[in-house]
């Protein structure tokens, strides 16, 4: 059995039930092979069907919006990108015991980038950068605001305060939790007055595909909105050293306030994954370099 064929089933979902959906919904494709993909997401199961689709379906309640709030927007985003994103080709209704909406993509050649060769981090850097300023630039009217369908991304990273206080006061004595603090601090007093714009909302490795050490398409829009894109900031203190660190910040060109909620939303997610998956090696491991990325980027601009 193939290491993907292995966890079909979580969250209820399985291969079956996705043949069952689409043979009731979308009968024209009731005879293509439905396969787990290789590398599958947490909100979502997906599925290959077929050579050349995908079926997406959210794992819980809370990952439920972002199908239809998808299924509108990228199409109309997708013209003024710069690589592709996902085509949807049908929209799945709740059926066969299944509670949510689901969705029908067309399928996108690459591989993630937390497994693909990078021809130049320098270069892979910029282009995702650029990525980042033409979402920027779409137009924005009757776009969703940033809110739970975001999980709150977009908005300030005060809505995450009194949890981020509870991971450093779990954290006193293993990390540096005077510096934190002080760069929490300043995400919070660094108000966003900009006007809105579409941000991602998850622009992490998982979600940038690779082909002939290039970025060749981003997907999971599922927390993507209209608001502060600071978020998108992220990759730029969490994945990127030296030169493509560099060259990504150069090409973003935002300004302190922005680097310093971008601080803030990055420090979040390694703080309460330190003070919950401490246990896990590998976690905490990547969770105390975020952390560490992060101070030393406020020391250097902060």
């Amino acid at each position: 059995m193939a290491d993907n064929e292995h966890f079909d089933g979580r969250a209820g979902i399985d291969a079956d039930l996705v043949k069952r959906l689409v043979r009731a919904q979308f009968p024209q494709w009731a005879d293509l092979p439905v396969t787990p993909v290789k590398i599958d997401g947490w909100d979502n199961r997906t599925y290959r069907l077929g050579d050349a689709m995908t079926a997406r379906l959210p794992t819980a309640a809370s990952y439920a919006p972002a199908v239809e709030k998808e299924d509108r927007w990228l199409p109309i985003l997708a013209p003024s990108l710069p690589v592709p994103v996902p085509v949807p080709l049908g929209l799945g209704q709740p059926g066969e015991g299944y509670p949510f909406h689901w969705s029908i993509r067309g399928w996108l050649d690459g591989e993630s980038s937390k497994m693909a060769r990078i021809a130049s981090d320098a270069d892979f850097a910029v282009a995702i950068a650029s990525f980042i300023l033409a979402l920027q630039g779409c137009d924005t009217t009757d776009g969703p605001v940033a809110g739970a369908h975001s999980f709150y991304r977009g908005t300030s990273p005060s809505y995450y305060d009194d949890e981020t206080r509870r991971a450093l006061a779990a954290l006193e004595g293993r990390i540096d939790t005077a510096t934190a603090a002080a760069v929490w601090d300043a995400a919070l007093e660094a108000k966003w007055d900009g006007p809105p714009t579409w941000f991602h909302g998850d622009i992490s490795h998982g979600n940038l595909l690779v082909r002939d050490g290039l970025l060749s398409a981003v997907i999971d829009f599922g927390t993507s909105g209209v608001g502060d894109p600071s978020c998108e900031l992220v990759i730029g203190l969490t994945t990127f050293r030296g030169p493509a660190q560099d060259a990504f910040r150069e090409t973003v060109a935002h300004d302190a306030g922005m680097w310093a909620r971008a601080r803030g939303w990055a420090l979040w997610k390694a703080l309460i994954g330190l003070a919950a998956f401490d246990h896990n090696q590998q976690a905490a491991s990547i969770n105390h370099s975020v952390v560490d990325a992060v101070l030393a980027d406020h020391a250097r601009f902060g």
